[in-house]
């Protein structure tokens, strides 16, 4: 394996970054605090628009396509076409700002249900969904936890979509639905029960469900940490005899789960980039905290055990970036399956790695770190949630471990 950029990817790295440096970082922390002061947070301010039209005029949109979809419809909807591997180091750019990854139209959840659309969704789910998806026009949010079953077990959902002649009927509970709370959200993907008597990985379906429909109800917006990531935003959603049409179904009842696996391979790989971007940005700003702040008589970095805590941190980062682009560059060779083990690992790692970097910086930031005057807390409380989203800690390790048991045990036998 080589991970030495192409020529192509490593122009979109250049200008990924120059768009960043010159577009979004001078801006982002003012649309924030703007944010956080409105009576209603739940807006998209102009400047977000300005500078999504700015990406999309210089071809800086739509990354996560990959290469077969893109070269099929072309450079109109933005980028080439990457691999995970290509797409890897410029969601490292992005997950360095919050605002970056819907400035080029590839933030989550919609990349990863555009992504379902795209392998799995019919013509007309195809015109109606993704087009605008993927032009921007609208968002999307993704309903698969729920509030009253230990959802680490997706086989415990109990929500139910059930068919009824042309139509699909759809009750239950979700919540952490992250993206309901934005304006322009217009659909959500729904994970419910369809056949109870079913094998346990058929029993469940993909629902598209328009926001509006009768009976669906965002009870409330949940915040993680204080934070209500607005205008996106995690929801706890009600849905009660809400009735869409069976074509709504993506890919036909019954393959929830075999979607899921295959939504969540390229999500883990996003995810954790966009963790190591973070983990980057936040330890620049600890060298500059730890190398400009005295106290008794010493800068930070020479206090204590900080040169040890920065070059294990160095370490951490650098190894984490190694580990995912070697599971992005499994996934596109070997395929999901190929890589499951591997997108456990990352997906346990990582997450892990950014929180300790943060944690970190808060400390040598004292009180203030905790505070909105730094991006710190903001960005713990990212690092933290993703210890649980696409799976808890524990799930990830179980995976890999119950791999490694297989081989131990597969290897006893052939060595007999």
């Amino acid at each position: 394996m080589d991970f030495t950029p192409s020529s192509l990817t490593s122009e979109y790295q250049r200008r990924v970054a120059e768009f960043i440096d010159r577009e979004i970082a001078p801006v982002e922390a003012q649309h924030l605090a703007e944010l956080r002061d409105r009576e209603n947070p739940w807006v998209v301010l102009p400047i977000i628009d300005e500078l999504k039209e700015k990406a999309r005029s210089q071809g800086l949109w739509n990354f996560f396509l990959p290469p077969a979809y893109a070269s099929e419809k072309g450079r109109e909807l933005g980028g080439p076409g990457f691999t995970n591997a290509e797409y890897a180091p410029l969601a490292e750019l992005m997950g360095r700002h919050v605002i970056a990854p819907e400035i080029f139209n590839c933030n989550a959840p919609d990349t990863g249900n555009a992504e379902v659309l795209i392998h799995y969704g019919s013509a007309q789910q195809k015109e109606e969904w993704l087009q605008p998806l993927l032009d921007g026009q609208i968002r999307s949010a993704f309903c698969m936890t729920e509030p009253d079953v230990a959802s680490s077990d997706a086989t415990n959902m109990t929500a139910t979509a059930v068919i009824e002649g042309d139509e699909v009927v759809i009750n239950g509970r979700k919540w952490f639905s992250t993206g309901i709370g934005h304006p322009r959200c217009r659909f959500v993907i729904f994970m419910g029960l369809t056949d109870a008597d079913a094998d346990r990985h058929s029993r469940h379906s993909m629902v598209i469900v328009p926001v509006g429909t009768p009976g669906m109800t965002v009870d409330r917006m949940l915040s993680v940490f204080g934070y209500f990531d607005e205008p996106y935003g995690h929801g706890e959603v009600s849905f009660t005899n809400v009735r869409v049409p069976v074509t709504n179904i993506i890919a036909g009842p019954g393959r929830g789960f075999e979607i899921a696996q295959g939504r969540l391979g390229p999500g883990r790989i996003h995810h954790c980039m966009r963790l190591i971007g973070l983990a980057e940005r936040t330890l620049e700003i600890g060298l500059e905290r730890a190398t400009t702040r005295t106290a008794f008589g010493k800068p930070l970095a020479n206090l204590g055990g900080n040169r040890e805590r920065i070059a294990r941190a160095r370490i951490a980062i650098n190894q984490a970036r190694l580990h995912v682009l070697y599971t992005a560059w499994l996934l596109d060779t070997a395929g999901a399956f190929g890589a499951l083990s591997e997108l456990s690992q990352i997906k346990a790692v990582v997450p892990q790695m950014a929180q300790d970097v943060v944690d970190m910086v808060i400390q040598w930031h004292g009180a203030g770190g905790l505070t909105e005057d730094h991006p710190l807390a903001g960005a713990y409380a990212a690092a933290r949630s993703l210890r649980l989203a696409d799976g808890p800690d524990e799930v990830h390790l179980g995976v890999v471990s119950r791999i490694e048991l297989a081989k131990a045990r597969a290897h006893g036998r052939n060595s007999k």
